[in-house]
């Protein structure tokens, strides 16, 4: 198999439950070049080298490949719609994103995501309270998209009930990264998403503006700070930016993790057992089963000599992150799922400038899911393995993942004890899925 095919194979929905062999094939040539120009780079050292190189931009108007397929910006942009600082080039980048960052995090605002912790705690516990009564459950529907929606609509400040109407377009803007899509189909997707979606925050905005809360939007919406304050349309695009970033790619790591610990049953025993363990398990999860598969659309400024290839200047990178998460020239037994890692240097928040501005949030949300699945879930059983995926090769999760269970333990009687193991395979790498990604009902917060 060539290079060029093993990079087809990855895109093919069919391989969307297992694409790693194809990874594997892809890393005999750290750097690919494909039929139509685009470089590929899938080894651990070039992409970390990559993410923190100046000569790479991530401006998505230089790129050829990004303007061949109709994209505009962040895959989200309407017309006339701002670029985020997710595709942007310093300094511009460095400013927009610093003024975000003021009211999310350290070190201006330390407390923002600490202080949901309590909150995220309330929330799983009654999306699992909910289950109580049920012999099956989907983790994407019942915990792996209500928890992380219902926290980032919360530090948005987004009203209750609003889910409902952004929903739609959300995923209408996703599917529009189906590389099955011809590009035109691709456009319209993405521009008649963008359009309703650039309303309805700029929409938002606007209340927040005149009304201000204590919440993120509010915070950003009246910034007068020393870099000034973000201009309207800039403030549009990044708040759709945080709204769908937010919990988008944290559905994915939630029931990417359920997933991998239902295959060892070992592992998630051992979470039941020491709760402390889900830290170090996350992490393992990012680089095993991470999030976000690739990044598309970066462009070289200049030549770029790396892993004996050169890439001319102005052509369009992918980097495959998730081939360079197993690359068994950096991590030890790259195949294997091994919670206690000490090598935790994975590529599932990217690196570099562009690193995921909402990854502690992620972490936490993550932490507390996955920690109150395996400790109050009794007997969780897999309905289909591979379970259906997401339409996207490089959003990467199970679309659904049905369990049959035996009831839920409850709060006050505490975790439940070992049990017997979920007649799942362990330590083993689901076969290619063939079925299609199918749509079920509609996703429910917790009220």
């Amino acid at each position: 198999m060539t290079a060029a095919s093993a990079w087809e194979q990855v895109l093919d929905y069919s391989n969307r439950a297992n694409p790693y062999p194809f990874h594997a094939e892809l890393r005999r040539t750290p750097v690919t070049k494909l039929p139509d120009g685009t470089y590929v780079v899938s080894t651990y050292a070039e992409i970390a080298s990559l993410l923190h190189d100046p000569r790479v931009s991530s401006d998505i108007s230089r790129n050829p490949a990004a303007a061949a397929a109709g994209a505009t910006g962040d895959d989200l942009d309407g017309p006339g719609m701002s670029p985020t600082f997710l595709s942007m080039d310093p300094p511009d980048h460095d400013r927009f994103r610093r003024i975000a960052m003021r009211h999310f995090g350290p070190p201006t605002t330390p407390g923002r995501v600490a202080g949901m912790e309590v909150r995220m705690r309330e929330i799983v516990a009654e999306l699992i309270d909910g289950m109580a009564d049920r012999n099956r459950i989907d983790v994407v529907d019942d915990l792996a998209y209500p928890l992380p929606v219902t926290v980032i609509c919360e530090l948005l400040g987004v009203p209750p009930g609003d889910e409902r109407r952004f929903r739609v377009w959300v995923d209408v803007a996703l599917q529009s990264t189906d590389p099955g899509l011809d590009p035109e189909t691709q456009q319209k997707k993405r521009a008649e998403a963008g359009t309703e979606l650039g309303a309805y925050m700029e929409e938002l905005v606007e209340a927040h503006r005149k009304s201000p809360g204590n919440d993120l939007l509010s915070a950003m919406a009246t910034d007068d700070g020393p870099e000034g304050r973000m201009p309207a349309e800039q403030l549009v695009s990044t708040g759709l930016l945080l709204l769908i970033a937010g919990h988008e790619t944290t559905v994915n790591l939630i029931s990417n993790g359920a997933l991998t610990l239902l295959r060892h049953p070992h592992q998630l025993q051992m979470l039941r057992s020491d709760p402390d363990l889900a830290i170090p398990m996350v992490e393992e999860l990012l680089r095993y089963e991470p999030p976000v598969h690739f990044v598309p659309f970066r462009t070289a400024l200049d030549d770029i000599d790396i892993a004996g290839t050169t890439i001319p200047a102005g052509s369009s990178l992918t980097l495959l992150l998730a081939a360079g998460n197993r690359d068994p020239a950096h991590f030890t037994d790259p195949d294997l799922f091994i919670p206690e890692r000490r090598n935790n240097q994975h590529l599932g928040f990217g690196g570099g400038i562009h690193l995921c501005f909402g990854a502690p949030l992620a972490r936490l949300e993550a932490q507390i899911a996955l920690t109150e699945f395996a400790g109050r879930i009794r007997n969780p059983r897999l309905v289909a393995d591979p379970p259906p995926y997401r339409p996207s090769p490089f959003l990467r999760g199970p679309s659904h993942l049905p369990l049959d269970i035996d009831g839920v333990a409850g709060k006050e009687h505490g975790r439940p004890g070992p049990g017997p193991p979920p007649p799942t395979p362990a330590e083993s790498h689901p076969s290619p899925a063939g079925t299609d990604a199918q749509t079920g009902p509609a996703r429910g917060l917790p009220r």
